[in-house]
């Protein structure tokens, strides 16, 4: 495609609200950390080392074995629980990205290569890590 020789009506489209397909037969909380797997599908957080953090899921929905279900996320700073003490995320790591254990739970290290990133690190508190998506 060539270059503009006029203005271009460019559509926008709020940064923060998505939503993508979800991954058979699987369950999605609201408030759970999502993220996309190989074949380009929703799936909840887990340790694997294949994904990619997403956001937190909107709305809870179940997917089946060969329904078409979609999942709402949104991108922002969420916050999440902090790993067991030892590889618990201290206020040392802000910047630095955070690894999936589970839908609800992310870590300091990758877990000897078993863990997928997160997102990173933007604040820890007493009751957990925030993480930007």
């Amino acid at each position: 495609m060539a270059a503009l020789t006029q203005d271009r009506d460019t559509i926008k489209r709020n940064p923060r609200d998505f939503e993508i397909q979800a991954a058979a037969s699987k369950t999605f909380y609201a408030g759970a950390m999502l993220a996309l797997d190989g074949a380009g599908k929703g799936t909840p957080g887990t340790t694997a080392t294949t994904l990619k953090g997403l956001g937190r899921v909107r709305k809870a929905v179940t997917s089946g074995a060969t329904n078409v279900v979609m999942v709402e996320y949104e991108r922002g700073c969420f916050r999440y629980a902090n790993s067991a003490a030892a590889d618990a995320i201290t206020s040392a790591d802000i910047g630095a990205n955070a690894f999936m254990v589970d839908d609800q739970t992310v870590a300091k290290t990758n877990g000897t290569n078993t863990r997928s990133i997160a997102g990173v690190i933007r604040a820890v508190d007493d009751l957990g890590v925030w993480i930007e998506f």
